[in-house]
């Protein structure tokens, strides 16, 4: 079973390598010399190993007394400053916010823009993992794309955000698909759903011929297609935001469109419900209400 440390031990163990002198620590420490070496001898059973040679001149750390030092330092400082931090989160507006990671320059953009004064902790991770810390109140809320296609646990609210509509973007000197934008056979095309749909972009596109991949993220398939010069499938809303003037798009050669919903607990976060419509509009790229 690996030794717990406390406290205590660290305080000892940083003081004693601080001072080079159990008598001296225990001075600090406001206990007596044999009280410190008996602690610290106890906390060397614990652990398994000596962390401290003693003599009458005094003490001098091992290799392992140094490293449990060093990391007593930093420990207790951080305990030290840790209720200075509890105060200040406890006087700053803040929300806790989730996405995933195609998303998340556009919601982490679109949150620190509509919320200038709110202090935005941002977390980055897969749609279930986020909806899972909402559920358990690790996060105020989270923007994703998959909560229409599975289930939620009890207790969450589901907020309708829109939909982006997937278009085909064409890099400058890329040639068009034929006149009515869907020859795209023996064609490369990079695509990139963020959602659970990919899959069945991926075979509309390879139906009509194209030697479909899928793009790791949102921005990295817009910019492969703008260097292999290729066409991208990517929602409408990716092409804005990363947008080069020197692009053309079309329609879709595939009907399809992406939607994000915003996943929170009740009560909704009162700030982030009124930004809700700026948020939305700046997001998906539509007018805002």
């Amino acid at each position: 079973m690996t030794p717990r440390l406390r406290t205590d031990d660290l305080v000892l163990a940083e003081a004693v390598a601080r001072h080079g002198s159990v008598g001296a620590a225990a001075k600090e420490l406001l206990t007596t010399q044999p009280s410190a070496s008996r602690r610290l001898a106890a906390l060397e059973r614990r652990l398994g190993t000596r962390l401290f040679e003693r003599d009458t001149t005094g003490a001098r750390p091992t290799p392992a007394g140094r490293e449990l030092a060093r990391h007593a330092a930093r420990l207790l400082a951080e305990l030290e400053m840790l209720p200075a931090h509890v105060q200040a989160a406890t006087e700053t507006r803040a929300l806790s916010l989730g996405t995933i990671q195609s998303l998340a320059p556009i919601v982490f953009t679109a949150a620190q823009v509509e919320l200038p004064d709110i202090a935005i902790q941002g977390e980055v991770d897969h749609g279930p993992v986020l909806v899972g810390q909402v559920h358990q109140g690790l996060l105020d809320a989270a923007i994703i794309t998959i909560a229409g296609q599975t289930v939620l646990p009890h207790g969450l609210r589901t907020v309708p955000l829109g939909s982006s509509s997937h278009v085909l973007v064409l890099p400058h000197l890329t040639p068009a698909p034929g006149k009515d934008g869907r020859d795209l056979a023996g064609r490369e095309v990079i695509h990139h759903s963020i959602d659970l749909a990919g899959h069945r972009l991926h075979a509309a596109l390879s139906a009509l011929g194209a030697h479909a991949h899928h793009g790791l993220t949102l921005e990295t398939t817009l910019r492969v297609a703008r260097h292999r010069r290729v066409p991208a499938v990517v929602p409408e809303m990716a092409a804005l935001w990363w947008d080069d003037p020197r692009d053309t798009l079309l329609p879709s050669p595939v009907t399809s469109s992406t939607s994000l919903q915003l996943v929170t607990r009740q009560p909704p976060h009162a700030l982030l419900e009124r930004a809700l419509p700026g948020l939305r509009a700046r997001i998906l790229g539509v007018p805002r209400p």
